[in-house]
């Protein structure tokens, strides 16, 4: 997650609220969506960023993991995003969101 995205998370953290917020990420692999999803729970692992050292907990999914799937008119998630999944290893993205899920969310 770059360093702008990552100013982004932690102002609107500090302004609405932790536990008010969800991450929706669109990674194309399942290692650098973990990655970003760390970064949001966790705090950057790379302490180069804002979110160096901070534990935000959010809530983060991947746009392809059937809990958010199902939340999207099917009309839209055809046309936007099955082009892509259709070559993602969804199963592999899913495993890593819920690992960090699963470890690191608060909220």
């Amino acid at each position: 997650m770059d360093l702008e995205n990552q100013k982004r998370v932690k102002e609107y953290a500090e302004q609405y609220g932790p536990e008010n917020l969800v991450v929706l990420l669109g990674a194309a692999e399942g290692e650098a969506a973990g990655l970003a999803a760390e970064t949001v729970t966790a705090g950057d692992p790379t302490y180069a960023g804002p979110l160096a050292g901070v534990s935000l907990g959010l809530k983060v999914y991947h746009i392809c993991e059937p809990e958010v799937k199902e939340e999207i008119d099917e009309a839209v998630y055809d046309e936007q995003i099955s082009m892509m999944e259709m070559v993602l290893d969804v199963d592999d993205i899913v495993k890593e969101m819920t690992a960090i899920r699963e470890q690191y969310t608060k909220y």
